[in-house]
């Protein structure tokens, strides 16, 4: 399989997973509906693991923070960066549309919440302080990728696949559990930004902002967290 449809595909199925999780729990009138935080978290995990699963043959990043994270630790080059990254953002929005194709009924029926309609795509603060969120991000995604590059440096696999489906879906399941209420744990600019533009593009009743002015913090704070991650792993090697 050619490594960028690997990393198209298998950031497309976290995300169509992922989100999906968010609108059953989320939107009105599903079966999920109000099924709460350990749902949403486990349910992450395991999309997660099916991504992982499905992007193998690439290394399974998934996520740009992982490529920026790899690519400053030297284990990834440079120049593959960016068409890396620019398939995981197009497999987010893949993903995204999907989701909203499922719940589409359920995205009209919560009209009188676009707060909500807008969860299922994308993260936002419990408690909008930008300092605070974007430090959130930072710590999340640093865990995320000193954990990865621990885990994968005797392994010729660099991505999340050098850690396994499972392992990867308990990291990120607890970071979650642990980390992810500030936030809501973006721990990844294409799991964000790419649903965000989706939001902003589909019809949907009811439909309030995209939020574009707390965007920047999912993308910047995940990209700073594996930068210092892969630089701090690299001292103490």
């Amino acid at each position: 399989m050619n490594l960028l449809v690997s990393e198209f595909i298998g950031t497309m199925v976290l995300i169509l997973l992922g989100d999906g999780v968010v609108a059953n729990v989320v939107l009105k009138g599903t079966k999920g509906h109000n099924g709460g935080w350990i749902v949403i978290t486990t349910a992450w995990a395991f999309a997660v693991f099916c991504g992982v699963i499905v992007a193998a043959p690439s290394g399974a990043h998934l996520n740009p923070a992982v490529t920026i994270g790899l690519a400053v630790a030297g284990k990834f080059a440079w120049a593959n960066a960016l068409p890396f990254i620019i398939a995981q953002i197009l497999g987010a929005m893949v993903g995204a549309f999907l989701v909203w194709i499922i719940y589409r009924d359920h995205f009209d029926a919560s009209s009188d919440d676009p707060g909500g309609q807008l969860a299922v795509f994308s993260t936002g603060p419990a408690i909008r302080n930008p300092f605070s969120n974007i430090v959130s991000e930072i710590i999340g995604t640093f865990v995320l990728i000193f954990v990865i590059l621990y885990c994968g440096a005797g392994s010729n696999v660099q991505g999340l696949a050098a850690l396994g489906p499972l392992p990867v879906a308990i990291l990120v399941f607890a970071i979650g559990l642990s980390l992810g209420g500030t936030t809501g744990y973006a721990i990844n600019p294409a799991r964000d930004f790419g649903p965000r533009v989706m939001h902003a593009l589909l019809p949907m009743k009811g439909k309030g902002s995209s939020d574009w002015g707390y965007a920047w913090i999912p993308i910047l704070g995940p990209i700073t967290g594996a930068a210092l991650a892969a630089l701090v792993f690299a001292l103490l090697q």
